[in-house]
């Protein structure tokens, strides 16, 4: 279950035009998506990330208590260091997802997506019994995105001392990580600089210091990078979103959902696959998440759903999507595009699309004979 939208004021609303669904709290640009998103992409600018919540787990138990209650090591790893982890269901289905960083020997404090802290939290105090941590939901912290650590990105506005600096080598493989497809043709990376809320919004924030969370977005998908808000659904196994890659630890063993992760990873295949979409951009109308995805033209077979869309500002209209694994990874696709919608009746045009492979089929090597009886 969670939250409904925090009460987040922006950083600065002059020209902010707020976005919709998991990120209606934040500007989605500041009436220049494109510019922003260069600016981005320069290092010049941060993202405005007030909605993603912080959660500090603190105790003598914490690294190990961690470790054995989600898909990550986090026993013995480095004072600063920051990784990804996932919490399973029984059945192997992601259920939580967090960005992680290890602030004291005793000390993690986990960024989650909007809404999503109450539900981890919840599962995280079942699963306490005796070890000796405490959790405390940090909302006098705030996260600011960036290609690089805040301070460096605007050295000029005098940000304070981050709390703590989320980032990882994407789309290095981390250890314990498998990837299940090729990487991205340009990753940018991303860092998450945690800070203290009120002292930011003290700062006196201009427009050319900050990018819409659309650039944000067009980043992380061009990245291949799925997000808890826009591609876990309820069926969501590691496998299907490319999340062994950095977030499930295939060897460290001693966590709900172990089974299906050893068992689809060794021997079969996940059912579903994420997908970079590379939209036909010649009619100008932008796709959405919930689009249905068809296979063999607007009449074709419905194979998936878009899960995240934005405008890049080098490769135009882009979108995520998670389609059936039968789908050929070289076919041309048709994407749903809702165009209005009265008397809830909905017209929608349909937009072609090509693939670029995410998730791909893994290879076993040959099957062990086995007795005829």
């Amino acid at each position: 279950m969670s939250d409904p939208v925090r009460d987040v004021r922006p950083l600065l609303r002059e020209g902010a035009v707020l976005g919709e669904g998991p990120d209606a709290a934040v500007p989605a640009h500041y009436g220049a998506p494109l510019r922003e998103q260069r600016h981005l992409l320069d290092g010049t600018a941060v993202v405005d990330l007030g909605h993603f919540e912080v959660l500090e787990v603190r105790g003598a138990d914490a690294r190990s208590w961690m470790t054995t209650v989600t898909t990550q090591v986090l026993s013995g790893t480095p004072v600063g260091s920051s990784s990804s982890l996932a919490v399973l269901s029984l059945q192997g289905r992601v259920e939580h997802l967090a960005s992680v960083v290890v602030v004291d020997e005793d000390a993690l404090l986990l960024v989650l997506d909007a809404g999503a802290r109450a539900g981890l939290r919840a599962y995280l105090e079942m699963m306490r019994f005796a070890a000796r941590v405490e959790l405390t939901d940090r909302d006098d912290l705030r996260v600011l995105g960036a290609v690089a650590p805040a301070a460096a990105v605007l050295p000029q506005l005098g940000l304070p001392d981050p709390v703590a600096v989320w980032s990882e080598p994407w789309p290095e493989v981390a250890p314990g990580g498998v990837a299940y497809g090729p990487d991205p043709e340009d990753p940018v990376g991303a860092v998450l600089t945690i800070l203290d809320a009120a002292a930011l919004t003290q700062l006196p924030w201009r427009g050319e210091h900050l990018a819409g969370m659309s650039s944000w977005e067009a980043l992380r998908i061009a990245d291949h990078r799925a997000r808890a808000a826009r591609e876990v659904d309820e069926r969501s196994i590691p496998h299907e979103l490319d999340l062994l890659r950095t977030t499930v630890h295939t060897t460290k063993g001693c966590y709900r959902g172990q089974e299906t992760v050893a068992k689809v990873l060794n021997l079969g295949q996940p059912p579903r696959r994420l997908v970079m979409l590379h939209l036909d951009g010649s009619q100008d109308v932008p796709a959405a998440a919930g689009g249905e995805v068809r296979l063999g033209g607007s009449d074709g077979k419905v194979v998936g759903t878009v899960t995240s869309a934005a405008l890049h500002a080098d490769l135009g209209p882009i979108a995520l999507a998670v389609v059936r694994r039968a789908v050929p990874v070289d076919a041309s696709l048709s994407v749903q595009v809702l165009l209005s919608q009265a008397d809830g009746e909905g017209t929608s045009m349909w937009i072609d699309a090509s693939q670029e492979p995410i998730v791909l089929p893994r290879e076993h090597g040959a099957r062990p004979r086995t007795a005829k009886l």
